[in-house]
């Protein structure tokens, strides 16, 4: 996505990390909030009815609310190159953030992103290719805790792009933690999740639910899906938000169940306003929902497995 660099800050002392997309020029950006127990910052300034209209970064980061703290360091590295809000006595860079709980990986949960992560973050950032997998904010990510972290797998980060023959671009980079187990909708296949109880196979989250044959052990604000979807099309705050309630679809459609009360899943969506033209708001968000359930799946297909955590590649 032209005008528009990802970077990551992987941690090497404890599987976490944050991911920064940062959008130099400014970018139009919206939010939606459909999980229970989200962790965000600065979304309430992403509605249409208020001032600022241009975010300059968006920050997904692990460690719970503490990672929230990694926005400082992007905001440090942007007013160090002259980006933000022109507020006359300073340019103050606009970062809105959510966080995932991936405290209990790992084994030393003091260990968390913070404002110098944020910095490295946006320090490395490009218009490469996205890493997917256990990197940035899916460095600890996890899914299927409907029974508990002890039947889990591992989750990630993964990102996906549709490019149509006009010009348009929809793109989506998100890190999977959720409660729920990954399906790949374009198949039916369950690619990741919960585990049966010797942890040799796939129990699937949908069976369990309806007969009740398990005890639940997933505890609020532990889990959740965070992501971005980006255009280049044209838009304005509320039909950012638009198509941010729309990507949430995709979540819906790869993640079962999704948006749960143990789940802060949070979507941002981006408009460059590179491509000329209206915009046709119903085709980019249902493009959004494609591209965002593509990414869901390849984030656990990226994934590496830990010791009593395995991979989507170790079921198989």
């Amino acid at each position: 996505m032209p005008g528009l660099e990802v970077g990551h800050d992987t941690l090497a002392e404890r599987p976490t990390g944050c991911t920064v997309v940062l959008a130099r020029r400014g970018a139009v950006a919206g939010a939606d909030v459909r999980g229970g127990a989200p962790g965000t910052r600065e979304t309430d300034l992403l509605d249409p009815s208020n001032t600022v209209q241009r975010v300059h970064a968006l920050v997904l980061s692990g460690g719970s609310a503490f990672g929230l703290d990694a926005a400082a360091g992007v905001v440090r590295y942007l007013e160090e190159q002259g980006v933000g809000f022109d507020a006359g006595v300073a340019k103050v860079p606009i970062v809105p953030a959510a966080v995932l709980f991936d405290l209990s990986v790992g084994g030393k949960p003091h260990v968390r992103p913070n404002a110098d992560s944020g910095y490295r973050a946006a320090r490395s950032a490009s218009e490469g290719p996205v890493a997917a997998g256990n990197v940035g904010a899916g460095a600890g990510a996890t899914v299927g805790k409907i029974a508990g972290l002890a039947r889990a797998m591992r989750g990630g980060l993964g990102s996906a792009s549709i490019a149509l023959p006009d010009g348009l671009v929809v793109a989506s980079l998100v890190a999977v933690n959720a409660v729920g187990d990954v399906i790949d909708p374009a198949t039916g296949q369950l690619v990741a999740g919960v585990r049966t109880a010797d942890g040799r196979a796939l129990a699937d989250a949908r069976t369990l639910l309806r007969t009740g044959g398990f005890q639940p052990l997933a505890r609020p604000g532990e889990n959740t899906t965070i992501g971005v979807v980006a255009t280049n099309a044209a838009l304005d705050k509320a039909q950012a938000r638009k198509v941010a309630q729309m990507a949430h679809d995709g979540v819906a459609r790869a993640i079962a169940p999704a948006h749960t009360p143990l789940d802060g899943d949070t979507i941002f969506a981006l408009a460059t306003g590179d491509l000329p033209g209206a915009p046709d708001l119903m085709r980019i968000g249902a493009l959004a929902a494609e591209a965002v359930a593509e990414a869901v799946v390849r984030a656990v297909r990226a994934a590496a497995g830990l010791p009593g955590l395995p991979a989507a590649r170790d079921m198989s």
